[in-house]
């Protein structure tokens, strides 16, 4: 696996555990969440699904 693939691996799965993005935006790096969280973080099916499931409950 890439450096690069790993960064965007660990990215997504902290906002998908509910990191909160300004701490992950430190952490990462970038000089704002906007980078982190549109290039970075990419929602995954299943969390879509267990979000939208968490809606209609």
């Amino acid at each position: 696996m890439m450096p690069h693939t790993m960064r965007l691996t660990f990215c997504t799965r902290m906002v998908n555990e509910g990191m909160n993005p300004k701490a992950l935006q430190y952490i990462m790096g970038h000089s704002n969440v906007i980078m982190t969280l549109n290039y970075y973080a990419h929602a995954t099916f299943h969390f879509t699904q267990e979000e939208m499931n968490r809606l209609e409950a």
